[in-house]
Formats: C-alpha cells, structure tokens, sequence
C-alpha cells in the first residue's frame, strides 16, 4: 500500500505572509496594523517584528492618535515599524539575501533599512501609499540597490486558526 501525502497544504507564500498578518495582530495601533516576517533562502523564519513602540516605552503612557494640537502628541514620533523591529529583533548575525514579507508596502525609512541590511527581495500584499512621495522612493530606492519587491499573489483560500 502506498502513502499519498496531503494535497491541501498552503505555499510558502501563504504561510509566511500568514505569519506577517498573524504578527500584525499583536500591534495596539487603533488605525493600522502592520506585520513582517524575515525569511532565510531556505524558507526558515528569521524574525518577525509588528508596529509599536520600542521596548521600555509604555504603550499606555505614549499618544496612539495621528494629529494633534500639540506638536509632540503623535504616534509617528515613537512608534517603530513592522519592518525595522523585524530587523532589530534579530539576533542571528546577517540577513544578506533573506527576504521579508509585509502586509503593508515598506516606507522610505524601512526601505533604506531593508537595503542596508542586506535583505534582496520584498513579498507585499498591500500598497495603499503607492502614490505617496515615502514610497515611490521606497521603489526608487530598492531599484537602484537591485532589491526585488513583488506583489503577494493571493491564493482566495480561507485558512483559520482556532485558538
């Protein structure tokens, strides 16, 4: 007799976006909830990271809105992204030729990490800042250094979690 393995199992794709979308769930943002998965050439998590305030920072005690009378009494000014505390969470050495996925296309500031660091290839799956000047040069940025970013091709299948 002989043993058929399963044919219904997800992507790589579908698992590693799923654990950026999983890790976007721990971000206390009220308005955007953003994850990132780093992953090796051969498909091993390095590190993952969501937005929120860096470690020590009570996120009780910082402003979570986006505008404000007071100059200071904005999110932007103490949260760090997805993107750059996947990187800073990594404790593993180089991340020369990994690849990140992130639910939400990197800013200007991610993307100047994401070359840096040596990461070659972004997997996004959404792109709602497109037209804003931060991420045409996210992509002006990431032509020039030869990292590759390509779209998150969704697969429609519905994949739960019963925790």
């Amino acid at each position: 007799m002989r043993n058929y393995k399963r044919k219904d199992y997800i992507s790589w794709d579908e698992y590693f976006m799923g654990v950026a979308y999983l890790s976007s769930m721990r971000s206390k943002d009220p308005n955007t909830q953003v994850g990132a998965c780093i992953v090796s050439q051969d498909n091993k998590i390095l590190s993952m990271g969501y937005n929120g305030l860096p470690v020590g920072c009570d996120d009780d005690e910082f402003p979570w809105n986006r505008e404000s009378d007071s100059p200071y009494d904005n999110k932007y000014f103490y949260t760090t992204h997805s993107e750059l505390n996947a990187i800073l969470n990594y404790r593993g050495g180089s991340l020369e030729g990994a690849k990140i996925y992130v639910t939400l296309f990197p800013c200007n500031e991610c993307a100047k990490a994401i070359i840096q660091c040596g990461i070659k290839e972004v997997i996004y799956d959404q792109d709602k800042y497109g037209d804003t000047p931060g991420v045409k040069a996210s992509k002006r940025m990431m032509d020039a250094a030869g990292v590759k970013y390509t779209r998150y091709k969704k697969s429609n299948r519905i994949i739960e979690v019963d925790l």
